[in-house]
Formats: C-alpha cells, sequence, structure tokens
C-alpha cells in the first residue's frame, strides 16, 4: 500500500473534523475578521474622528456671526404730579468677526490636516496587522490539519507494520523484540496523533474567534505549493520603499511635522492678530422713566481690531523653548523608528531567502527519506534489514513532511510580513499570494 496517497491533507480533514461548511479563501477569512474585529473597527472609529475634528479645525479660518436679544418692562409710579405708566425696551444685535491675521490659527488647522494624517496611516497600520493575524490563523489551521492528516497516516503505517511483525513472530521468522518495537511505536504515534487533534482544534477556535463565525473552513492551498517571486530580489530596495511607506515610519515624520507646527503656534504669541469686526443693532423704546415718547435706533460698524502682545511675563520665550525641545525629540524619535524598520525589514528579508532554501532542502529531504524508507521496507522483506530501520524510517519520512509543510507556511508568512515591514501590504496581496502558489 502506498501510504502517500492518503495525503490530499486540507479537503480530507475537513471532511473528517468539521461540519459539512464551504471552504473558505485567505481572502475571505480576511473579510470577515475585519467585520468581526475590535480592534481594526477602532482603528476605523479613530479615523472618522479625526475626519470630523480636521473639519472644526476650518472653523479656525472662517468668520463668526452671533446674534443677541434682549427685552425688558418697567412700570413707574409717582405720587406728585401723579404719573403712572409702563414702559419697555426691546433691542437686538448682530455682530461678526473674521480673522485677517492669525498666524497661530493657521497653524492649528494644519496640526488638525497633520493628526487626519496620522489618523490614516494608524488605520492602514490597524488593517496591516489585521492581514498578517488572518493570514496566521489561516495557515495555522491548514498547518495543524496536515499534521493530524501526517501521524494519522504514520499510525496507519505503523499500525501495518507492527502487523507485519506478529505474522512473522506467529511463523518464527522473526523474535518477539520487532513486536515490541512496532507496539512502542505505535503506543507513541498514537499519542502524538492525541496532541496533533488537540493542537488543531486549538487553532480552529482561535481562527473561529477572529472571524466571529463558527467552524471557519480555511480553503486548502494546492499541492505542491509554489511560493511566490520575491521581487524586488534586493534588500536594499526593501529598505527603501519601508523609509517611504512603513506606517511607523510615517507616523514619527508627521510627529515631526506636529512638533514644528506647535512651535509656530508658540512664536505667534509675539505677533500681532488682526480681525474684521463688524456690528449692527436696533433698539426700541415705547418711553422712558421720564419721557412717554417711544424711539428706535439703528446703529452700524465695522472696522479693524488690532491687537498687539507686549509682554506675558516671558511665558511665550519659555514656550517656545519648551517645543523647539519636543521638537528635536520628535527627530530623534523618527530617527529611532527609521532605524528600527530597516532592521525588520532586513531581518524580514532574510527570512524569506532562508525560508526558500529551507523549502528546497526539505523537499529534497523528502526525496531522500522516501527512497530511505523504500529501501528499508525491501531490505525487511529479504531479512538484511529489522523492524526497528523501517519503522525509524517512517518516523523521519512523516517527521519530514510535517517539518516542509510547516517551512511552506511560514514562508508565505514570511512574504507577507516583509511586505507589513516594508509598508505595503494590502487586501490585494491575499488574492495574489494564493494565486502564485498554484502551479
Amino acid at each position: 500500500m502506498n501510504l502517500m496517497r492518503l495525503l490530499p491533507l486540507g479537503a480530507a480533514l475537513a471532511l473528517a473534523y468539521a461540519p459539512a461548511v464551504q471552504a473558505q479563501s485567505l481572502p475571505a477569512v480576511y473579510e470577515a475578521a475585519r467585520a468581526h474585529d475590535a480592534s481594526w473597527q477602532s482603528a476605523k472609529l479613530a479615523y472618522d474622528a479625526a475626519q470630523a475634528k480636521a473639519a472644526q479645525a476650518e472653523a479656525l479660518r472662517l468668520p463668526t456671526v452671533n446674534l443677541s436679544s434682549t427685552a425688558s418692562r418697567s412700570s413707574i409710579d409717582i405720587s406728585t404730579p401723579s404719573v403712572s405708566r409702563p414702559y419697555g425696551t426691546v433691542s437686538a444685535a448682530i455682530a461678526a468677526s473674521h480673522p485677517l491675521y492669525r498666524p497661530a490659527n493657521r497653524a492649528s488647522y494644519e496640526q488638525a490636516m497633520r493628526a487626519l494624517d496620522v489618523a490614516q496611516v494608524q488605520l492602514q497600520q490597524a488593517n496591516q496587522e489585521l492581514i498578517v493575524r488572518s493570514s496566521q490563523a489561516y495557515f495555522d489551521v491548514l498547518g495543524a490539519q496536515e499534521s493530524v492528516a501526517f501521524v494519522k497516516a504514520q499510525k496507519a503505517a505503523v499500525a501495518e507494520q507492527l502487523a507485519s511483525a506478529k505474522r512473522n513472530f506467529e511463523v518464527g521468522t522473526s523474535t518477539i523484540t520487532d513486536t515490541r518495537e512496532a507496539q512502542a511505536r505505535f503506543d507513541l504515534v498514537v499519542a502524538q496523533e492525541l496532541a496533533a487533534e488537540n493542537d488543531w482544534r486549538t487553532k480552529q477556535l482561535n481562527l473561529d474567534s477572529l472571524t466571529g463565525r463558527p467552524n471557519t473552513a480555511p480553503l486548502a492551498l494546492p499541492s505542491p505549493m509554489r511560493p511566490p517571486v520575491l521581487a524586488p530580489a534586493d534588500m536594499d530596495s526593501w529598505v527603501r520603499q519601508a523609509d517611504g511607506t512603513n506606517p511607523s515610519v510615517a507616523q514619527a515624520r508627521l510627529a515631526v511635522d506636529l512638533a514644528q507646527l506647535e512651535t509656530e503656534k508658540a512664536r505667534a504669541g509675539h505677533l500681532p492678530t488682526v480681525d474684521l469686526v463688524g456690528n449692527y443693532s436696533i433698539t426700541r423704546n415705547d418711553g422712558s422713566a421720564s419721557s412717554p415718547l417711544g424711539s428706535r435706533t439703528n446703529l452700524a460698524s465695522v472696522g479693524v481690531t488690532l491687537n498687539v502682545p507686549l509682554f506675558a511675563g516671558y511665558a511665550t520665550q519659555n514656550r517656545i523653548r519648551e517645543t523647539l525641545a519636543l521638537e528635536e525629540r520628535a527627530r530623534m524619535d523618527w530617527e529611532a523608528a527609521r532605524r528600527a524598520v530597516a532592521h525588520s525589514v532586513r531581518t524580514a528579508y532574510l527570512g524569506v531567502v532562508s525560508g526558500g532554501a529551507q523549502v528546497k532542502a526539505l523537499e529534497a529531504a523528502e526525496a531522500s527519506s522516501q527512497s530511505a524508507l523504500d529501501a528499508n521496507r525491501l531490505g525487511y522483506q529479504v531479512g538484511v534489514r529489522i523492524n526497528i530501520d523501517v519503522l525509524n524510517s517512517q518516523s523521519q519520512l512523516f517527521q519530514t513532511k510535517r517539518d516542509l509543510a510547516q517551512a511552506r507556511y511560514t514562508l508565505l508568512m514570511g512574504h507577507l510580513k516583509l511586505r507589513q515591514a516594508s509598508g505595503n501590504l494590502a487586501e490585494q496581496d491575499l488574492a495574489t499570494l494564493s494565486t502564485a502558489t498554484a502551479k
């Protein structure tokens, strides 16, 4: 029996262990996670709030208009000469002001725009983190499914070898040692099967928690699987991309802009302000304490208000010194972010290169292990190999297969993490990844 035919892994195992549900692709799992994930929703709401706050900042550059009105009623009663009458006053006024020169307002508006950019970058970062988390959970389940399938196939192989050892002992062509060795290996594989099934269920729960749906069934990737091409195949190119697009670097760069604008606001404390102001009021009286005659007054005025700061107790000078220090600190944070991201990109790049080489090495090891197992089986049948040789060859083959499956998924995650480190990871990369792995 060719045991390798037992291993079209993902689909068969999903049918055996999960309810009858339609398998979902990696992009579909990501979409489900985005609709359910609280962290991504929080970042989206923060971005919406930043948009509203940026719109509020526009008010600093627009005129303000206020309407006020008062009404009063009085009564006078004089005994000599006898006078008794009520009278009242009604007034209404409109006051308008439009800033002509207010440097602090302009800086505040620019800060609000930069804060909106920060919120947008944070949303992008949350989106990339969700892509990585979704993909990791997706590949974890697939890898766990394959591990269960491998250990089941190994269990079947060991059971076959155990039955053969028992038959040979009964007919006197082998010793009891072969039977006991095969029984010990079978018991070990049973324990490994239980551990693999528990690991699969745990990772399945993690995927279900991420998507908010029970029994999420990941769609198995094509087998054999072709890793995506690493492009550009140059580490420095990835580092240069990250310097311009990585969200952490972008946030640090925007923090420098915000600090510079805060310094500009502080310096505006020494500058004058100019406003265009206008007022129009109407007052109507229907008499007064001294006269029963009514009157109406209309008053309009337009002018320019100039305010020149002269002395504020050195508050402005000290505020400028504070903001300059914070500005320099923001620059240092930016430089630290650039260095950290460059290190992360280089590490991710080397991980992808190393992972690709490891996959090729394990593919060669798989072929060699299969040849060794075939040779040991044949030797056991003709009597030049003992049972333990076959059992060891089986263990080596199935361990190599598990390692190869894990290395392939690790390589796929390495590609995604490299794009995340460079700041270029997006939803379409998931579809591209699924397509690129098909042969």
